[in-house]
């Protein structure tokens, strides 16, 4: 049963709709149809919907649909914008123009597990969805940020800035820029307890952003404890406590995570092998 008004955070999901399917039943957030059960809880997803797997298109419509069924329970559904957003989108808008490295923003996307078939599918009201998305939140005294990257400050000075800013890159026609933002998304373990200036880092941004606590993806657990992704099954707390990953790994073979911080609750998932596609197919619009 979910806690009324609680929040639950699900990290990357990579286009692995049955693994998405399973964490939101296994929190109790979805029924058997698939409609939200949440009630008032809220439900914050850490943004890389799409590549290395072939059901992100579906991902992104189930979540659209849970965010209108969710505010008319009086809960929420909300998304941070990836760097695999900007990716399949910058695919989609500049194709074969050239980045500032040898290829184009096509061949970059493809590089980084991008497929054809999804690009195609995408629909102006997805699109839509995706470029308005935040970069960053403050909720419930926690930082939520995609990537463990400091990147975001040069963006603005407030989560007001850096979200106007981020959403009005991404509805412009400026490859530059949007090649500037990817480049920027390869920043990453900024914070990790094995570089010395880490836990100073985090300090920094929750100085400079406020919260007590970062929440992040974008890097696997896995990468970061050098372990199996299938036993990945709950968030890495590091930085002296200042910072929580929640990038279960399940393009890896991991089965995925729901965290609620106020009890520090992890829902595990129960599926470890990639996306097969159980229910997708309504879900495609």
């Amino acid at each position: 049963m979910t806690i009324p008004d609680a929040l639950y955070i699900i990290g990357d999901i990579h286009g692995q709709y049955d693994k998405l399917v399973d964490l939101l039943h296994q929190a109790g957030l979805a029924d058997a149809e698939l409609g939200w059960a949440g009630g008032t809880a809220r439900l914050w997803l850490m943004g890389d919907f799409f590549d290395r797997g072939p059901f992100g298109v579906e991902s992104v419509a189930l979540l659209m649909r849970l965010q209108a069924e969710a505010a008319a329970a009086g809960g929420q559904v909300a998304a941070l914008l990836g760097n695999h957003e900007p990716l399949i989108l910058s695919a989609q808008r500049f194709g074969e123009t050239r980045t500032a490295r040898s290829g184009t923003f096509l061949w970059a996307w493809r590089r980084n597990g991008g497929n054809d078939d999804e690009l195609a599918r995408l629909t102006p009201e997805q699109i839509a969805w995706l470029c308005d998305l935040p970069a960053m939140a403050l909720v419930d005294d926690l930082l939520l940020i995609h990537a463990d990257a400091t990147f975001y400050s040069s963006y603005g000075a407030t989560i007001d800035e850096v979200n106007t800013a981020f959403r009005t890159l991404m509805h412009t026609d400026d490859p530059p820029a949007w090649d500037h933002l990817l480049d920027q998304f390869g920043e990453r373990k900024a914070f990790i307890d094995a570089d010395p200036d880490g836990a100073a880092r985090a300090a920094q941004m929750l100085a400079d952003f406020g919260g007590r606590q970062i929440i992040h993806g974008h890097t696997p657990i896995s990468y970061m404890l050098h372990s199996l992704p299938e036993q990945v099954t709950e968030p890495l707390v590091y930085a002296g406590g200042m910072c929580v990953n929640v990038d279960g790994g399940m393009y890896l073979d991991g089965p995925g995570f729901v965290y609620r911080p106020i009890d520090g609750r992890v829902f595990y998932g129960t599926l470890v092998s990639h996306d097969t596609l159980a229910s997708a197919e309504d879900e495609a619009v």
